[in-house]
């Protein structure tokens, strides 16, 4: 018979940093083999966070060696497995959390401990909006915020990815959940999603309104998505012992130290690729259970075809009143 399968894909290759320009589509690129405890997707959806962006620009701590393909949340099906892998099989449906050849592209390769079944309840849009945002979340709550049923959690910027991940599993966990978000829709959307109260941070004197609705006690945690903007203010909504888990940042800020002493409070930094493999596993547990339990519906907010992907660059940094998660379709 003859072989008329093309071993190329299309993908999204960066050999240079810089804006989102440099991200160039290629229809050429061979497709990666799984070599042994990988697996290989089709992928169907691929979710864009905003590290993906600093990444891109060559500001970020981490930089990858160039060229490289972006993209690390991907939703698909197996489409096959190197040695060793035995709780994945070929037409799987799954969604990762990591992968090795790039996300942004037909086919990516990824380690098999990075790959979990996606139920039947999520599409594969959904799947691709799991990954860095869930991952995060549970970490900045639990692993790093040591968060307790009963507490109060601030969600500052809460109709994002992360922030409407966090409003679900801190509603889920007991916690009274407050979010804010920039728009009407986008505050619709955080009440919907977990949040018992919900602020709209565009308005002048927000931080007084959250003041009177914590009352004396303030809250208890705050999960920060722009911590560059909002660290100062936060110092002074929290309770006696509360911490600060900042997710977001993008530039400096001033704070008063003295802030912290009158609370005793904290200023906890959040990374996702400082978790050991246990702590992986226990996000993994904690993601897969939730979906399973009903209650872990990502939202998707944009949609962008690959010919796209600089655009949706552009957008998640300069956009405002984000509204879901936005994820690129394949």
């Amino acid at each position: 018979m003859a072989m008329t399968t093309r071993n190329v894909m299309r993908a999204v290759r960066v050999f240079e940093f810089g804006g989102p320009e440099v991200l160039k589509l290629q229809s050429d690129v061979l497709i990666p083999d799984p070599k042994e405890n990988q697996v290989l997707i089709k992928v169907h959806a691929c979710g864009v966070n905003p590290v993906e962006t600093y990444i891109r620009s060559g500001s970020y701590a981490r930089k990858p060696a160039l060229p490289y393909t972006p993209g690390s949340d991907v939703a698909g099906v197996i489409e096959s497995v190197g040695e060793h892998v035995t709780a994945l099989k070929k037409g799987d449906r799954v969604f990762t959390i990591g992968t090795i050849s790039g996300g942004y592209a037909d086919y990516a390769v990824a380690a098999a401990n990075r790959v979990f079944p996606l139920s039947d309840k999520l599409d594969f849009k959904q799947g691709a909006a799991i990954g860095i945002p869930y991952f995060t979340a549970y970490r900045a709550l639990f692993q790093k915020g040591r968060a307790k049923a009963g507490e109060s959690v601030l969600v500052h910027g809460a109709s994002g990815g992360v922030g409407i991940a966090t409003c679900q599993i801190a509603r889920a966990c007991g916690l009274k959940v407050l979010g804010t978000a920039g728009t009407e829709e986008g505050m619709k959307m955080v009440l919907r999603n977990g949040a018992h109260q919900v602020f709209n941070h565009r308005e002048a004197n927000y931080i007084v309104k959250v003041k009177e609705y914590t009352g004396m006690e303030g809250v208890d945690m705050i999960i920060e998505m722009l911590s560059n903007v909002n660290l100062a203010t936060d110092l002074q909504l929290l309770s006696y012992a509360g911490r600060v888990m900042v997710v977001g940042c993008r530039g400096s800020i001033e704070i008063n130290p003295r802030d912290t002493m009158s609370k005793e409070s904290s200023i906890i930094g959040v990374s996702l690729f400082l978790a050991t493999e246990e702590e992986m596993h226990e996000c993994a547990r904690a993601v897969v259970d939730g979906i399973e339990a009903g209650w872990l519906k990502p939202i998707v907010g944009s949609e962008y075809p690959l010919e796209k992907v600089a655009e949706a660059h552009e957008d998640i940094i300069r956009g405002s009143g984000t509204r879901g998660k936005m994820v690129l379709l394949l």
